[in-house]
């Protein structure tokens, strides 16, 4: 097989990270970067339209969505649970519910603490602040020149204003700004939203706001889509290329400084393993060559596990399948063409909530997002009617999955095993937090939109009857991390600087470098990460 272009980088992957890297790479116009992603241009008005999330994250069709499972899981009563990712320019950016959250700066100080230098709080902050273009301007926490547009929900239903005052009755504090490395307290979420006057209302994934602008019109940048990279080209322990295939056609490309990975939590350790770079004995057992036996490959997991608590409602100022509804729906979608409100534009999810499970708690462990319609099975059970959800996590699990190869094919999808509950603190937590959720759902603030409740709750739940309504009912809330973790120790994969441990021209860039969880969503620390390692990759060069 011949090589068919060679570049200064190759980048594995154009999701949450991926754009970025390569829209920063590019700038140095003295620099080739390719770019290669697997689905299509991100582009479409699904993407653009806030609402057509709700057409992608079920997955039927798998419209820029990879829609894996998991495999069984123990803690789940035996379920396959189910995994949406975003497959095209702009990943998971390009269908999430665009919230624009940090996390903690205890997040990053561990991380710091961990032995990665230059990841503390202080020292990610101003990475933040590079992405961002903020509706509120520049100030100490945000900023307003980057690529990524960050705006305030334009129009958010009163049944969320509802639900603020519900949370604030039950002695939960008020906050504005989520991002300012204390989280705790209820209101409304920012999102990653277009501001500006051309595009105000549409969806700013991490492709809109890098890549769109700038991939055809840099001639030393080369992005390919629907291109699938079945494994790193090595020479020795050197990343050399990536070989790939796009349609029926197979050929290398070359990478004279470095392969980047930014494949996500799943894709990254997955063509880390296909490349010889993992677990030897897995490895091995499935007939690949090992290249370098990196045994953290895929290991140490973590997911926010989330169950949904819930009413029908008649209140038809909300998303749900009903004749008022639709024609509700019709008139809001002429209104977000028009200026870029109205419910069109909603993230779904309008209120946040990060609180502490209990009083002694250092800082909030629990984060709630309240959504505007009836949620169930990830919006792939549709039921008539309308009503409200409030979804719970907890925000540090200490459960840890993993990763692995099914087969040795590049095309088959990678096992997952999130290992869901298996630690009983998790479960403990999330009974307090069910608890805590359902208060309050059940107050005063909320009885005009309240009519009957979903998913058997009751009154006189016992701590046994949460336990059975979480393990039956409980899933993902889509932020998976830590398959090739930065670190020191022997299960780290990449170093601080995230070169692959023991293997030369390869870096991993994405979710997947995450010691631990973030105490919140994770896309925005996802683009994080991306701004600061392409300035890493800079000065290295």
């Amino acid at each position: 097989m011949q090589t068919d272009r060679s570049f200064d980088y190759v980048i594995i992957g154009g999701g949450s990270a991926g754009s970025v890297l390569a829209a920063r790479l590019s700038e140095d116009p003295a620099t080739r970067v390719c770019l290669i992603e697997a689905g299509g241009r991100g582009d479409s008005w699904l993407v653009r339209t806030p609402a057509g999330a709700l057409t992608m994250v079920p997955g039927w069709g798998k419209i820029n969505n990879w829609a894996f499972h998991t495999v069984p899981q123990a803690g789940m009563n035996g379920r396959r649970g189910y995994q949406p990712r975003g497959r095209c320019l702009g990943g998971s950016s390009a269908i999430n519910a665009m919230l624009y959250v940090r996390g903690q700066r205890q997040d990053y100080d561990h991380w710091a603490d961990l032995g990665n230098e230059g990841w503390d709080w202080d020292s990610v902050l101003p990475y933040f602040k590079r992405a961002e273009s903020n509706v509120w301007g520049e100030d100490e926490h945000h900023g307003a020149q980057g690529p990524l547009q960050v705006s305030d929900q334009r129009n958010p239903r009163p049944v969320t204003r509802a639900f603020l005052a519900a949370a604030h009755n039950q002695q939960i504090p008020q906050r504005r700004d989520f991002n300012t490395g204390d989280n705790e307290g209820a209101g409304l979420y920012q999102v990653t939203q277009f501001h500006d006057a051309e595009r105000q209302g549409e969806r700013c994934s991490s492709a809109a706001g890098y890549l769109h602008p700038v991939m055809n019109t840099r001639p030393n940048l080369t992005v390919l889509t629907r291109a699938r990279a079945r494994r790193i080209v090595m020479q020795g322990t050197r990343a050399t290329g990536v070989e790939i295939r796009q349609g029926r056609r197979l050929f290398r490309l070359s990478a004279r400084r470095d392969v980047i990975v930014s494949a996500g939590a799943f894709g990254s350790p997955q063509l880390l393993m296909l490349s010889g770079i993992g677990p030897g004995s897995a490895l091995s057992a499935l007939g690949i060559k090992v290249v370098h036996d990196l045994p953290g490959v895929g290991e140490n997991l973590q997911d926010h596990l989330d169950v949904t608590l819930g009413f029908t409602s008649r209140d038809t100022n909300t998303y749900g399948l009903s004749a008022k509804g639709l024609g509700h729906l019709w008139g809001q979608l002429r209104r977000w063409r028009r200026d870029g409100g109205g419910m069109i534009a909603s993230p779904f999810a309008e209120g946040a909530a990060f609180v502490k499970s209990d009083p002694g708690v250092a800082r909030a462990d629990l984060q709630l997002h309240f959504v505007i319609a009836r949620v169930e099975k990830h919006a792939r059970k549709i039921r008539p009617g309308h009503g409200f959800s409030c979804h719970l996590c907890v925000l540090r699990p200490k459960s840890r999955g993993r990763v692995f190869l099914t087969s040795a094919d590049p095309m088959a999808d990678p096992g997952i095993d999130p290992a869901f509950l298996s630690s009983p603190e998790d479960l403990e937590l999330m009974v307090k937090g069910a608890r805590l959720t359902r208060r309050i759902l059940m107050d005063p603030a909320l009885a005009p939109y309240r009519d009957q409740e979903l998913f058997g709750v009751h009154d006189q739940m016992s701590d046994a009857d949460w336990q059975t309504h979480i393990r039956t009912h409980a899933d993902t809330i889509y932020h998976p991390v830590g398959t090739c973790k930065m670190g020191q120790d022997d299960m780290a994969v990449v170093d601080a600087g995230l070169k692959v441990h023991g293997v030369d021209g390869l870096r991993v860039v994405d979710a997947s470098i995450m010691p631990t969880l973030v105490s919140g969503n994770t896309n925005a620390p996802t683009i994080m990460i991306a701004e600061k390692a392409a300035q890493i990759i800079r000065d290295s060069a």
